[in-house]
């Protein structure tokens, strides 16, 4: 167990040598998400892996008030700080997390020597129309959820919604670093399902990503939902694998 800014986060560590994988799995998911990842990649690497419970979610503390990258990015920082990771790090983050790994990255470039975004949450995805459409999408499933009992989850899932237009406003004027390469693993599904246009917009938006520097590629995860570490848990093993090989010990 870790603290930062007054709240404690829950950490979990598999000993090895550098470079270290982090995974950072997506919304209202915890460190368990990982479980047919990370002792796989532990063993076939040899490599210390780091997995952890943001704020809200599994043994981590809740922290009331709307949800941010930006805190969570420090969260992660913290943790990694108190572990003495701070350098040589494979940063894995799936769905969400690409927005924490995002604030990451362009916070602490030289921490990361490569990453593995898995059908990742990237800044291209948010245009101004695109953004204005998912708002008024999950109007409906907002004030539902604000009027049922509330729970744990139920109050993760409305803070992660809270002036959700603003923020991803300012989050697509990102760009991730061009000194640290990436793998963009992107599912056959996508996480809209149900709306062909926002699936094309995503695959657009994880091309374009890969398509703004020469050390970053994309990865198609074939026969696999949202969820490729669950589903095609073999994809997300050798993206690490060979992110972990390029950019060596």
């Amino acid at each position: 167990m870790i603290t930062n800014d007054g709240h404690k986060l829950a950490f979990y560590v598999t000993p090895g040598h550098l470079p270290a994988i982090v995974l950072d799995a997506g919304g209202g998911l915890d460190a368990s998400y990982w479980k047919k990842v990370a002792p796989g990649i532990a063993q076939q690497t040899g490599s210390e892996v780091i997995t952890y419970d943001r704020s809200g979610e599994g043994r981590s503390s809740d922290v009331p008030g709307p949800w941010k990258a930006q805190n969570a990015a420090s969260d992660l920082a913290a943790g990694l700080t108190q572990l003495g990771v701070t350098k040589n790090v494979v940063l894995v983050s799936h769905s969400l997390a690409g927005e924490i790994a995002t604030y990451f990255v362009n916070e602490h470039p030289h921490w990361i020597s490569g990453s593995v975004l898995v059908d990742a949450s990237l800044p291209e995805f948010y245009t101004d129309s695109e953004t204005a459409k998912l708002v008024a999408a999950n109007q409906q499933q907002i004030a539902a959820l604000k009027k049922q009992p509330q729970t744990r989850a139920t109050r993760q899932l409305l803070a992660e919604a809270d002036n959700y237009g603003p923020v991803h406003n300012a989050y697509h004027k990102l760009s991730w670093p061009q000194s640290v390469p990436a793998i963009a693993i992107v599912s056959s599904q996508t996480p809209f399902t149900t709306s062909p246009a926002d699936a094309q917009l995503w695959k657009q938006a994880q091309q374009e990503f890969v398509s703004a520097a020469p050390n970053r590629r994309l990865v198609v995860a074939q026969n696999s939902s949202h969820d490729i570490p669950i589903d095609r848990p073999d994809v997300v093993i050798n993206a690490i694998e060979d992110m972990v090989r390029q950019v060596g010990s």
